[in-house]
């Protein structure tokens, strides 16, 4: 096959030629980039809001403002990607990115909420489209080495576990927790979003074109056009993929955001956050590329199932834990079932449709898990400030366990040819 044109693309090589290497090289270093600035805002976006506006029961606020901004970017983001591709949409995040970042640290040395809330909101749009680097990274692989590739892209996160330490934690070391410490880490967070941009723009060609040129050689037929979400989210394997992904990341998002304040309120420094979040963020990425391979052995299923039976079993352990070493044992593992859960749920997904489809279905599902996350951590926040850190951890065990309980009592689908 010489040649086929779908859309604004022209598909020339074959698929063996081009450079998938590359493209998931950079993609995972993109989400470097991305997890390094997530681990500031998680750090201190609680206690942001609480300095800027003197009112300690919104803790839950600055989280939630950056998990549904990240949400409502979601689905837009998957559908532009549809249309245009996905290196221009995954530009534009970070581009979203910078401009939060630096917004945040303006307000910080203003002391202007105003601008903390709209770099939040810039913040957390970038984190939703970014994200969204999950479909590229499915358009790069068949379905029958797509988990590990999926893996491979949100290996790169891994890294992005040290730019706490390394970059943020000097930045705090030796002085007290006000407005004014917290300009220059939004600033160097900003920075690492620009460095993304400039990593996402060497990607070619577009990963929409790659998955166009596997399909093409798997099916010489044309591909219809692209159904309607209501009909994809109809397909037999797409309901439980997408409850664990919402559970899964609504359940890690929702803890994670409030694991600043839960330190500190421990009697813990703020600079130990970084510890915890890192060890959270390793328990996330660590083990992604044995994961990949094993779901892809042993079925989405299965995976799906253990992934949110390892993170309730996690959150669980927050009633007792106290010390900074034990609440990172529990966010490590709150980190490793997410992993588990979400690359099935993410594989899953990506296997259910078609690459003029895949945006707007991963799109969904990221607008329902970070709209449920936002939901989480506003409340959570409440719950924590009203009643305590107990409730808090027992509430989330139930979210993370009553699905994975509905899905082994589900008939597993009738078995059914993949898409590319």
């Amino acid at each position: 096959m010489t040649g086929r044109a779908k859309g604004r693309f022209q598909i020339h090589a074959p698929s063996a030629a081009l450079p998938i290497r590359r493209n998931t090289f950079l993609l995972a270093a993109c989400l470097t980039c991305l997890s390094g600035m997530v681990q500031l805002v998680v750090a201190v976006s609680t206690i942001t809001l609480v300095l800027v506006t003197g009112v300690e029961s919104i803790l839950g606020l600055g989280p939630a403002i950056f998990l549904a901004s990240g949400a409502l970017a979601a689905l837009p983001a998957g559908r532009a990607m549809d249309r245009v591709g996905r290196v221009p949409v995954l530009a534009a995040g970070f581009c979203s990115g910078a401009a939060g970042c630096s917004l945040a640290a303006a307000g910080c040395g203003w002391d202007s909420s105003v601008l903390v809330i709209v770099g939040f909101v810039l913040v957390g749009a970038a984190s939703g489209t970014v994200l969204l680097a999950r479909a590229a990274a499915a358009d790069l692989y068949p379905p029958e080495r797509r988990a590990r590739g999926i893996s491979l892209v949100l290996f790169g996160a891994l890294f992005g576990a040290a730019l706490g330490p390394l970059v943020f934690r000097p930045l705090f070391a030796g002085k007290e927790l006000e407005l004014d410490a917290l300009v220059v880490p939004y600033l160097a967070a900003g920075a690492i979003m620009l460095v993304g941009l400039a990593l996402v723009l060497a990607i070619r060609p577009d990963p929409k074109e790659i998955a166009l040129r596997i399909a093409a050689e798997r099916s010489p037929e044309p591909e219809g056009p692209a159904a309607p979400l209501s009909e994809i989210l109809r397909r037999p394997t797409v309901p439980a993929a997408l409850l664990a992904a919402i559970a899964s990341f609504a359940v890690m998002v929702g803890i994670m955001n409030l694991t600043g304040y839960v330190v500190v309120g421990h009697g813990h420094h703020q600079a130990d956050v970084f510890s915890v979040i890192s060890a959270h963020i390793v328990g996330m990425y660590a083990l992604v590329l044995v994961i990949g391979s094993l779901i892809d052995g042993v079925g989405r299923r299965p995976a799906l199932v253990g992934g949110l039976a390892i993170m309730a079993a996690s959150t669980i352990g927050l009633v007792w834990f106290e010390s900074v070493l034990w609440t990172s044992v529990a966010l490590f593992g709150l980190g490793l079932g997410w992993n588990v859960s979400y690359v099935a749920a993410s594989t899953e997904l990506a296997d259910a449709v078609r690459p003029a489809e895949r945006g707007r279905l991963i799109g969904f599902t990221d607008l329902l898990s970070g709209g449920t996350g936002a939901v989480l951590a506003l409340i959570g926040g409440i719950v924590y400030s009203e009643i305590g850190v107990a409730a808090l951890a027992i509430g989330a065990t139930v979210i993370a366990i009553v699905p994975a309980l509905w899905i082994v009592g589900r008939r597993p689908p009738a078995p059914a040819l993949q898409r590319a």
